[in-house]
C-alpha cells in the first residue's frame, strides 16, 4: 500500500550506490490540433552519489534522434539539493517540482530562456496511487517474476493516472495544456545496464476511463515486424473506481522498435475485459538514463467508438539492441 509519505525519498534498503529515485511525467497538448505534442518532465535521483539526472521532452515529430524533436534538454549530473526534498526541490536545469499535497498534487514548472521554452502545469490525481507490489491493489503482484518489468528498480513503485493542466510556450507559441495522462513513481537498485525490456503504455479516454498497463516482449525479430506482449501489471480506471489487470494480451507492430500500431485486450478484477487499438502520431527516442532508450510513441487510441491519447515506450538496453542489429548486420538486412 502506497501511503502519503512514499511521496518522499525513501531510505535506501542496500549498500548499492545504483539507489535511485524517480519521478516521471508524462503528458501531451494541441491533441486537438494536426500537431499533437507529447511531453516529457523526469528526474532519476542518485541520493547515494549525490547526483540527479533529469530529462525535458517536447516532440510532435517523428524523429528518430532526439536534436530533431520540437525540445530536447537532458543532464545526468545536477547535484542533489540539500537538504534533500522530493517534495520541493529545484535543479540547475530549470526544473522546480512542488507537491503540496502528497501522491496528490503536484505543480511542475520549466524555464530554458535560451531555447525559447516555457512549461507550467498542475496535475491532480484522479485515483489513490496504484501499488504494482501490494496483491490487494495489483492482482498480479502475488506471482510477479521480478526478472521482468525492470526488477529491482521497481523493487517500489506506482502508477497514477490524474488532469495535468497549464501550457507551454514553446519559441512564441503557446499552447495550452488539459489532458488526462499518468505518471509514475519508483525506488530500487536501478542498473545503469539494462537488461531486461519493458513497454510501458496508456490510453486515457477522459477523466471516466483510462487503460494503463505494462508489458515485456520479445526483441527476437528484430526492430522491424509484430511482436506479442506479456502482461506483468496494469490497471482500468473507470468513473473513479480502480480495477487491477489480472490477465491480458497485446500485439505491437514496430518500425525501428518504435510502435506503430498496437492492440490490447486485457481483462479487470471485475471480469469486464477492454479492447483497445491505438496508432503512433509521433516517435521520439527517450533515454531516461544513457544505458536504455524508450522508443516513445504518442498514440490516438481507439475502444468502443470513443477517442483517446496516451504513449507507448518500448525500452530496451544498449547491449540488446547492439546484439539485434548484429544479427541484421550479419544477414545482410
Amino acid at each position: 500500500m502506497i501511503r502519503p509519505e512514499d511521496a518522499q525519498f525513501h531510505p535506501p534498503t542496500c549498500d548499492d550506490p545504483l539507489w535511485a529515485e524517480t519521478n516521471y511525467f508524462g503528458l501531451y497538448a494541441g491533441q486537438d490540433t494536426e500537431r499533437p505534442m507529447n511531453i516529457g518532465v523526469y528526474g532519476l535521483f542518485r541520493e547515494p552519489l549525490g547526483v540527479v539526472g533529469s530529462t525535458v521532452s517536447v516532440n510532435s515529430r517523428r524523429v528518430t534522434m532526439p536534436w530533431a524533436a520540437d525540445y530536447w534538454d537532458a543532464w545526468e549530473h545536477l547535484v542533489v539539493p540539500q537538504p534533500s526534498n522530493l517534495l520541493d526541490y529545484s535543479l540547475a536545469n530549470g526544473l522546480r517540482v512542488r507537491c503540496s499535497d502528497p501522491n496528490r498534487v503536484w505543480d511542475v514548472d520549466f524555464s530554458d530562456p535560451a531555447a525559447g521554452l516555457e512549461l507550467h502545469f498542475r496535475y491532480t490525481a484522479l485515483m489513490e496511487p496504484y501499488d504494482i507490489n501490494d496483491p490487494d491493489q495489483d492482482p498480479m503482484a502475488a506471482r510477479r517474476d521480478m526478472s521482468l518489468t525492470w526488477g529491482h528498480a521497481y523493487a517500489g513503485h506506482f502508477d497514477q493516472s490524474g488532469h495535468y493542466e497549464g501550457e507551454i510556450v514553446l519559441r512564441g507559441v503557446r499552447t495550452p495544456i488539459d489532458c488526462v495522462s499518468t505518471m509514475d513513481h519508483s525506488w530500487g537498485v536501478r542498473a545503469e545496464r539494462q537488461t531486461s525490456r519493458l513497454s510501458w503504455m496508456h490510453a486515457h479516454f477522459g477523466p471516466d476511463l483510462v487503460v494503463h498497463a505494462l508489458f515485456d516482449f520479445s526483441t527476437d525479430d528484430g526492430p522491424d515486424a509484430a511482436g506479442d506482449l506479456t502482461l506483468t501489471h496494469g490497471y482500468v480506471l473507470r468513473d473513479g473506481v480502480v480495477y487491477g489487470l489480472k490477465a491480458g494480451r497485446g500485439r505491437t507492430r514496430r518500425e525501428g522498435f518504435y510502435p506503430e500500431h498496437v492492440t490490447l485486450s486485457v481483462t479487470d478484477s471485475s471480469d469486464r475485459t477492454w479492447d483497445v487499438e491505438g496508432r503512433a502520431v509521433t516517435t521520439f527516442p527517450w533515454q531516461s538514463q544513457p544505458g536504455v532508450v524508450g522508443h516513445n510513441s504518442l498514440l490516438r487510441w481507439e475502444s468502443d467508438g470513443r477517442v483517446g491519447w496516451g504513449e507507448a515506450m518500448d525500452f530496451v538496453g544498449m547491449g540488446e539492441l547492439g546484439r539485434v542489429y548484429q544479427r541484421l548486420h550479419d544477414s545482410g538486412s
